[in-house]
């Protein structure tokens, strides 16, 4: 397997909590530079996290709610997402690959995608 692994998606109601996972190829690409998109219906994929070594990023909408880590000896990287809100139902994707001093965010600069997660958030 290639490609990232998404696993932990759920239909959940406001304020609930999930925890997204991806299983990674370490010998692929750089595991320590991952990072987490979602799209949701209409919209642009949009970057919700990264992590590059012991450097984390987030986007804006999800700072304070959701956290990205990684476990080194399982090779996965997490999305613990808490305070969940309906905006943030989506697909969500675990991307690898991008060069070198590229953007976290740039959807464009990631070459291994894995096949997403469905995250669904009522009110």
């Amino acid at each position: 397997q290639v490609q990232p692994v998404e696993s932990g998606g759920d239909s959940v109601q406001a304020g609930g909590s999930l925890r997204l996972s991806c299983a990674a190829s370490m010998y692929t690409y750089n595991f320590n530079d991952m990072t987490w998109f979602r799209q949701a219906p209409g919209k642009e994929r949009e970057g919700v996290a990264g992590i590059y070594f012991s450097n984390t990023y987030y986007a804006d909408s999800v700072k304070g709610r959701f956290t990205i880590s990684r476990d080194n000896g399982q090779k996965t990287v997490y999305l613990q997402m808490n305070s969940l809100k309906p905006e943030d139902t989506a697909m969500y994707y675990c991307a690898a690959g991008r060069p070198y001093g590229s953007n976290w965010a740039d959807t464009y600069a990631y070459k291994y995608w894995g096949q997403g997660t469905q995250v669904t958030v009522s009110s």
